[in-house]
């Protein structure tokens, strides 16, 4: 199943730096397994936004749920997601 998923972050301005250094490490440590896993197959930044677009390719919506919680960053975002189809127009 396929998902576009859109994450705003909003980390405090208040956050220590260190606190802040750590848990962005963390995050993109996740990310990147889950990239290679191949449930993160495209990610691309929001230009002039501390924010993503992300494809995911997983198997159900609870999955889907498990993975986007388990971001570090996960209580610090807004995230929006919007379930995909295969386009009857598309080429194969």
């Amino acid at each position: 199943m396929l998902f576009h998923v859109r994450m705003d972050v909003r980390l405090p301005s208040d956050m220590d730096p260190s606190v802040r250094a750590d848990i962005v490490a963390r995050e993109k440590a996740y990310s990147q397994k889950l990239q290679r896993e191949g449930k993160w197959p495209h990610l691309w930044r929001i230009v002039g936004e501390y924010s993503n677009i992300s494809i995911f390719d997983v198997s159900s919506n609870d999955e889907l749920h498990e993975l986007l919680s388990g971001l570090p960053l996960f209580p610090y975002m807004d995230i929006r997601v919007m379930p995909l189809a295969t386009h009857p127009s598309k080429v194969s």
